[in-house]
């Protein structure tokens, strides 16, 4: 799916990756650009940021709920015509406290908005793509939807789902010869301020790398992407190592099991 003369939206446009992503889709010839983000002065600011490189339009929307969507992507399909690429990139992380210690506030809003949320913008959008025969689908997860974390119960659960949902729909379009296409992408911690504190064996990533290798998987359209590219071997390894020396060597040798205990995330 090329980026040059279609119109993109991203959702969680305002900050990281999906900021970025919004950014190089412009420099890559994107016709237009359409953010959506809870923060209506975010909007405004990234909207007038980002006018240098392109046409940019911005809509407020919460997509945890199905109404929210509804409008926005009534008043977006007034304004900006029909979406030929989503990337689903909003989402959140609420605290580093262990699963008996969250509220069902707490649970209510990290599925609403990390897997629901994904789920009702598609729903709208899938239905016109089909129907056009056209479009492009990305699904930004998580490796954390791979790999349980102790401190991460909630987002590791939202993440496990979205990967679950994002394979089996996008065999759906490949069983229907469907010329839309989904990718999903995995990409382990980011450097973007979500994750702040956190200490890891493992390099974080640059967010301007993840956003690139992203948008070079829609471009290549393909099915799933870990990033960095070892991430693809976590189901691999849990396969072959039994769970007692997987939890040691990861776990433990590695320090995966403590890298959420100093996060501070963003302010």
């Amino acid at each position: 799916m090329k980026i040059t003369g279609n119109t993109v939206l991203v959702t969680g446009g305002c900050s990281g990756i999906g900021k970025i992503m919004g950014r190089i889709c412009l420099q890559k010839g994107a016709r237009r650009l359409i953010i959506w983000d809870i923060n209506e002065q975010a909007i405004a600011s990234t909207v007038s940021e980002l006018s240098a490189y392109g046409q940019v339009d911005g809509f407020s929307a919460d997509i945890s709920s199905p109404e929210s969507v509804d409008k926005a992507y009534a008043d977006t399909k007034k304004m900006c015509g029909d979406i030929d690429i989503l990337i689903n990139n909003a989402g959140i992380i609420t605290n580093n406290r262990t699963f008996a210690e969250q509220t069902d506030t707490d649970i209510i809003r990290t599925i609403d908005i990390n897997t629901k949320g994904a789920m009702f913008v598609t729903l709208r959008c899938l239905h016109d793509m089909k129907a056009r025969a056209y479009g492009h689908i990305c699904n930004i997860t998580s490796s954390a939807g791979m790999l349980a974390l102790p401190k991460m119960a909630l987002y590791t659960a939202s993440k496990w789902a979205s990967i679950g949902w994002s394979e089996s729909v996008t065999i759906e379009l490949q069983r229907e010869k469907s010329p839309v296409r989904m990718t999903t992408i995995a990409p382990y911690f980011i450097n973007t301020g979500m994750f702040d504190g956190i200490h890891s064996f493992f390099k974080i990533q640059n967010p301007e790398t993840v956003a690139r290798k992203a948008i070079c998987a829609i471009e290549h359209n393909r099915l799933y992407r870990g990033i960095p590219f070892s991430q693809h071997f976590i189901r691999l390894m849990q396969g072959i190592f039994p769970l007692k020396i997987f939890d040691f060597i990861f776990g433990d040798v590695c320090g995966l099991y403590t890298v959420m205990d100093h996060f501070k995330g963003r302010r």
